[in-house]
């Protein structure tokens, strides 16, 4: 039976994940589109927000994928530092842009959503503020793995830092509980929820598009990192003959 370390071979990895990444992306697109119908047409809007909670369907998956996507990094980049797979520090360079994008669209969703809730955009309280410099972690991120790359260094730099990050996880997850904050307390629990069934139902056909796709779009990144990689070595081959 393969082992963890056979499959962090990129010969093996791109056997796999040729063929993933469509049926990723297809089931992702998929998903989504029976989510938006669904959450669009088959719930009822909410006694107190009314339809204006529908962007529950894209706001939540896009705060899952942003700290998610942070977890992905910080998990890739000890498998770096531990066991020095070259696969490792890739995907952990894959997952920024994406898990950044999905980062910012929780936060433009949940300021849309804010306006008619709270009256204002904008509230500098705990979720919010932390989930800006999650943005900002991801941006950082994204620079400096770029200048290590740039100037040759050894990746261990912005490893180092994506497990860093992490310390911000627990800070968004937790805010609600401990500080006084305009956003709402924790909504969504593994045994209950404060959520309607009959509104709640649409999110995780939702949750498992998204996840989908960005795993799809990640999985693309790689790859294309990995044929950058193997062009440049060829040429340098060719420079040198």
């Amino acid at each position: 039976m393969p082992t963890l370390h056979a499959f962090a071979n990129p010969a093996r990895f791109l056997k796999i994940a040729r063929p993933l990444t469509p049926v990723l992306l297809w089931l992702g697109a998929a998903l989504i589109a029976v989510g938006c119908w669904a959450g669009l047409t088959q719930t009822p809007p909410d006694y107190l927000q009314g339809e204006t909670v529908r962007i529950l369907y894209i706001h939540v998956p896009a705060a899952w994928l942003g700290m998610g996507g942070w977890s992905g990094i910080a998990i890739s980049s000890i498998a770096y530092l531990v066991w020095r797979h070259p696969l490792a520090s890739v995907a952990a360079r894959a997952i920024a842009m994406p898990g950044a994008v999905f980062a910012t669209i929780c936060l433009v969703t949940g300021s849309i959503w804010g306006r008619p809730t709270w009256g204002t955009w904008w509230q500098w309280d705990g979720r919010l503020t932390s989930m800006l410099l999650l943005v900002f972690v991801y941006l950082g991120y994204m620079a400096l793995a770029r200048a290590d790359a740039e100037r040759g260094g050894d990746g261990r730099v912005p490893a180092i830092y994506g497990i860093a990050g992490t310390v911000l996880l627990p800070i968004i997850r937790y805010s609600v509980v401990w500080w006084n904050t305009l956003h709402q307390g924790p909504s969504i629990g593994l045994r209950s929820s404060t959520i309607a069934g009959s509104i709640l139902w649409p999110l995780p056909i939702m949750l498992a598009g998204f996840t989908c796709v960005f795993a799809a779009i990640v999985l693309m990144r790689m790859r294309a990192t990995l044929a950058t990689t193997k062009a440049e070595a060829r040429m340098r081959r060719m420079a040198r003959a």
